[in-house]
């Protein structure tokens, strides 16, 4: 709930969220509900069940590999949908990247699963758009994806439609290789009035396989099929067949089962491992922690005035950066991806399931990571679709 102190300028946010038109990403929230993290840190949340992630490359049919690339990515959304919930009471908003900033980390190898590398990149402030890449070379499988929010305001919810999509790449044994286009919810933020806002994701992503198997993913919060949050129902389908082969159903931040075996599909109700991050202080002044530290200091020990100075102060270096490049005709570089207009992957397999929209651009990884291990073995030549 919202401080007392804070009171005034919770009502004062909501009023403004509720008269402004256009993208909310632009409106600066009140400290008291800024989360202590960036949102160059969220990609990490595709991993933070890292077996999961391995097993993918251990799956041996094309299905058995569609079921389990579904099993990891059901299990990524409570981390990255509500686990502030559980962990500060409420939603909180992340902060605001600047551009350029970076964030590296890593899961150890453990029991087999090999090393996972995690490697993001801001590379849009205006928008705010991460990109990122992560790999687990041992196990052959790579994600490469970015993200990006347009935020609008209805019915006394905050709706955000995300932008940008995630290509997983399997090496198989066989050398061939098989891509997955995984698509985003939309997500629609709650209890505003309450002053503790929650997440409810809405609408339907997919899952589409270079091999024709598709997962489509339904979300409904509370009051639709079962009255329960967090809600879901999965159908994976066949290659060139409309009718589905399996139906999961449960709540995605908690567990779910089969439909037809009765089996249990997730469980996301045990611990999450948190990525590996170099200390702070031995980061650089682009890394997302080392960046914030100060913002983030203030906002974990309720000091919002030193919070909101520190933020200032980053805010106004970064404005004072575009005017220079401006002045001086430059523009900023990007580290470790180069943007394309239209990812041919996105097309290829969006026209399986009809996608929208029909293209969409893309960051591609440049292969330069901090740290050599993060490289995958080379890839052998895509087969035709």
């Amino acid at each position: 709930a919202v401080p007392a102190s804070q009171k005034g300028s919770w009502s004062s946010f909501l009023k403004s969220i509720a008269s402004f038109s256009g993208d909310l990403s632009s409106l600066t929230a009140p400290p008291f509900i800024l989360s202590p993290t960036s949102l160059t840190e969220f990609p990490a949340y595709w991993c933070e069940r890292p077996e999961l992630f391995a097993a993918i490359a251990d799956a041996k049919t094309d299905e058995d590999r569609s079921l389990t690339v579904l099993k990891w990515f059901i299990s990524t959304l409570k981390d990255q949908y509500t686990s502030r919930n559980e962990s500060m009471g409420s939603e909180k908003k992340p902060l605001n990247p600047v551009l350029g900033e970076l964030f590296y980390g890593y899961w150890p190898d453990k029991n087999g699963r090999g090393k996972t590398n995690l490697l993001v990149e801001q590379v849009s402030h205006h928008p705010p758009i991460t990109a990122y890449y992560i790999a687990n070379p041992s196990k052959g499988l790579s994600l490469q994806g970015h993200n990006a929010q347009k935020t609008s305001f209805s019915g006394g919810s905050i709706i955000v439609r995300q932008v940008g999509h995630a290509v997983l790449t399997v090496l198989l044994p066989s050398g061939e290789k098989e891509e997955f286009l995984i698509t985003l919810p939309r997500l629609r933020i709650d209890g505003l009035w309450y002053g503790s806002p929650y997440i409810e994701l809405t609408d339907m992503s997919y899952i589409q396989s270079s091999t024709g198997w598709l997962s489509t993913i339904e979300y409904k919060g509370k009051g639709y099929f079962s009255g329960k949050s967090h809600s879901f129902k999965a159908t994976v389908t066949p290659p060139g067949s409309s009718s589905a082969k399996h139906t999961i159903e449960g709540t995605w931040h908690t567990t779910s089962k089969d439909i037809k075996t009765g089996q249990p599909f997730h469980d996301v109700t045990g611990p999450k491992e948190e990525a590996t991050v170099t200390d702070v202080e031995r980061q650089n002044e682009w890394e997302s922690r080392k960046l914030w530290s100060k913002v983030s200091k203030g906002i974990r020990e309720g000091d919002f005035d030193a919070a909101s100075k520190e933020k200032s102060k980053i805010e106004n270096e970064q404005r004072q950066r575009r005017r220079d490049e401006a002045a001086a005709g430059t523009k900023w570089q990007l580290k470790h991806f180069v943007h394309i207009d239209s990812d041919p992957t996105y097309e290829n397999l969006g026209k399986l399931f009809k996608a929208n929209p029909p293209t969409e651009d893309a960051y591609i990884f440049q292969h330069n990571p901090p740290f050599a291990e993060m490289e995958l073995p080379v890839e052998s030549p895509a087969k035709p679709l």
